[in-house]
């Protein structure tokens, strides 16, 4: 990542299936009214229906118990010195021969009970859910969109006009059944055409994936979709709630930390004008009432037991239904008033702002800065990239290819407009204090945050490809390099992975650290000149393999951290007491990830990024390019996050150098 209709689903994942299903059928009922109506109304009609493939995908698979330890010893080697890995292999093997064993009989037997889901997909919610950081900087994301190709689109209130539109285009063909489903298309001549998809619709939903198998065609899980609009993360004390009310037709719409409302979707279902949609906007552009003393999106920003009691005293005061209406708002549209002058002020804004024009814990928000740049911040717990990152992609070909308005009927200002209502919190002096405390808890968090990008022009993905390279391993292993070269170790090291492949399939982890990097990695930075190109080529060669069956593997479900972390979730519900493989220093060290990585490519993002995960970690997003490689890095004082990227781009020159046959003991430092 979410709905009214399973609050409590998320402890029985039998109803929550129901509910999914429930909620697509009662919505396709409500748009099929609307079906032939204007093409307005819809991103594009799939033939074959948005949840065609979902009752069939298949089901997440518990890697076997031997596999996953040892997985999770070869991903500790590069990490120990001998001593300690011994320590770790026995204490390993104990758990594997013992408590390790059956607790993983007792998750079968768990898994086939609830066939409906994963068996990682309730203690994955719970993970999130029960976490009591604050998620701004700890768990929300951003993707930022490219620019629209043509300039006068990218004006504040015509960017942001065009964009509310698509977003809410994307909600109605999502509801009525008609957005394309998400399949990865190995063969796209075979099974992207119009000619299977009219064959694939008539097979029955419960054999519709093995249709799709059969002409290399694998969709993807797409259950977390319905959680996208009128979102919101609740606190509560201990564990937080994800509601969703799917009747609610209004914008929340924020600008200087104050908020406001209008329908953006009228009483028939149909998207409300777009010039009257522009016009509301304008006025609140336009609008001179001043920034609020005590700006209530601060505690969004705030710890979670602290919030949840703050949001307590909110209801008490009166303020029940303007809180209701923020929950259930279609999504958050955040105008700010800062123009952004490069991607340095664009993370940092798009992440995390100035903690008062945001309300982050809404499923995800839309931000569009004075100068056009735009991005969407989303809270994490309800999914996770893979629907976000379509949402955007669709949003950003709908603009620039459909705009709903054009700069030339736009105006900078507005009227007053009967439809749009600013909302007025009543606050008493314990909620002005708390509001006070979390804004100043939230400034000096950021504070500490430092954020630096760069641009390797020296090569990208078609040379990588052409030598036979993996890029993503490349990368891998540049990063791998870079902390070897500037802190002279091997850091615990994680790349998200998605298992969207399966039913309620959510992420796998990709352990980047391998003996193979940790070698290569040495051969380059602490005796550049002990080795001719050819062996360096032939390093790289065995990183790229190895990474890319480590990607396959997490890919298919099969990595270790997941199953790992049900286990002892299945302890710990139990009561019992936690084995010594949980409490071995080396497992706390190598889930103590200093290296968080997230690879984003799409023609529409411009940049992504996030925090690091522990406090003397870094936030790597980056991607691969035809002809160039980005990287946008966060990290805290315990980190030099720009020398971190000199010594990536080091690394990036001297495998790009032996690529090019030259020995590193001739390249110039």
């Amino acid at each position: 990542m979410a709905n009214v209709l399973c609050l409590d689903t998320l402890r029985k994942p039998a109803s929550l299936i129901h509910s999914r299903w429930s909620w697509c059928l009662s919505n396709k009922r409500r748009y099929n009214s609307k079906d032939e109506s204007s093409s307005s109304e819809y991103l594009h009609r799939s033939i074959v229906p948005t949840m065609h493939y979902q009752k069939s995908l298949p089901r997440l698979p518990i890697p076997k118990l031997e596999d996953t330890i040892r997985r999770y010893l070869a991903a500790q080697q590069p990490l120990l010195d001998g001593g300690q890995f011994s320590e770790t292999e026995k204490v390993a093997r104990d758990f594997l021969a013992g408590e390790g064993k059956k607790l993983h009989g007792e998750l079968l037997a768990q898994d086939k009970k609830n066939k409906h889901t994963s068996y990682i997909s309730g203690p994955w919610f719970d993970m999130y859910l029960s976490a009591r950081q604050p998620v701004v900087l700890n768990f929300n994301p951003f993707m930022s969109f490219n620019p629209d190709p043509d300039a006068a689109y990218n004006e504040q209130l015509v960017r942001a006009t065009n964009l509310t539109c698509s977003a809410v285009r994307f909600m109605k063909t999502l509801r009525a059944g008609l957005l394309e489903p998400e399949v990865f298309h190995l063969n796209p001549a075979r099974s992207d055409t119009r000619a299977f998809k009219s064959l694939i619709r008539r097979v029955p939903a419960s054999l519709a994936w093995y249709g799709a198998y059969l002409v290399n065609a694998y969709p993807l899980d797409m259950s977390q979709y319905f959680r996208l609009f009128n979102s919101t993360r609740v606190p509560r004390p201990g564990r937080d709630e994800l509601l969703t009310d799917e009747r609610g037709r209004h914008l929340l719409v924020m600008r200087r930390g104050n908020m406001y409302v209008f329908d953006a979707v009228d009483a028939d279902g149909d998207l409300v004008a777009p010039e009257q949609i522009r016009r509301n906007l304008g006025f609140i552009l336009s609008d001179a009432t001043p920034a609020p003393d005590f700006p209530l999106g601060a505690l969004t920003t705030e710890n979670r037991d602290v919030w949840a009691g703050l949001r307590d005293k909110l209801v008490a005061r009166g303020n029940g239904e303007d809180l209701a209406a923020v929950d259930g708002a279609l999504f958050c549209l955040c105008l700010d008033d800062v123009g952004l002058s490069d991607s340095v002020s664009a993370s940092h804004n798009m992440l995390h702002g100035d903690g008062v024009n945001r309300w982050f814990d809404k499923s995800f928000s839309i931000i569009v800065a004075s100068d056009g740049h735009a991005a969407i911040n989303f809270e994490h717990s309800w999914g996770d990239g893979v629907a976000v990152l379509r949402l955007l992609n669709e949003i950003f070909r709908d603009t620039t290819r459909k705009p709903q308005v054009h700069p030339d009927s736009a105006s900078s200002g507005g009227s007053p407009c009967a439809t749009v209502r600013r909302l007025n919190f009543k606050l008493d002096d314990e909620l002005r204090d708390g509001i006070k405390n979390a804004k100043a808890g939230f400034d000096a968090a950021v504070s500490q945050l430092s954020i630096d990008a760069m641009q390797f022009t020296g090569g990208g993905k078609e040379r990588l490809k052409k030598a036979k390279l993996s890029p993503d391993a490349v990368a891998q292993l540049a990063f791998q390099m870079a902390f070897l070269r500037q802190y002279g170790a091997t850091a615990a090291s994680y790349e998200s992975c998605s298992t969207a492949a399966f039913r309620h399939g959510r992420t796998e982890t990709v352990r980047p650290a391998s003996a193979f990097t940790k070698r290569c990695a040495h051969a380059f930075v602490s005796r550049p000149g002990a080795h001719d190109a050819g062996s360096l080529l032939q390093m790289l060669r065995s990183c790229s393999d190895y990474h890319g069956q480590l990607t396959k593997e997490a890919a298919m479900g099969q990595g270790f951290d997941r199953h790992l972390f049900a286990l002892r979730h299945l302890a710990a519900a139990a009561g019992r007491p936690t084995h010594a493989f949980y409490a071995d220093p080396a497992y706390a060290a190598i889930n103590h990830v200093v290296l968080s990585t997230s690879t984003l490519s799409s023609p529409a993002v411009q940049l992504g990024g996030f925090a690091p995960v522990v406090p003397d970690g870094l936030g790597v997003g980056y991607g691969v390019h035809d002809d160039w490689i980005g990287c946008n890095v966060s990290g805290y004082p315990a980190r030099d996050v720009s020398r971190f990227l000199g010594c990536v781009r080091q690394s990036l020159e001297d495998i790009f150098a032996v690529l090019d046959g030259v020995t590193l003991a001739n390249v110039p430092r």
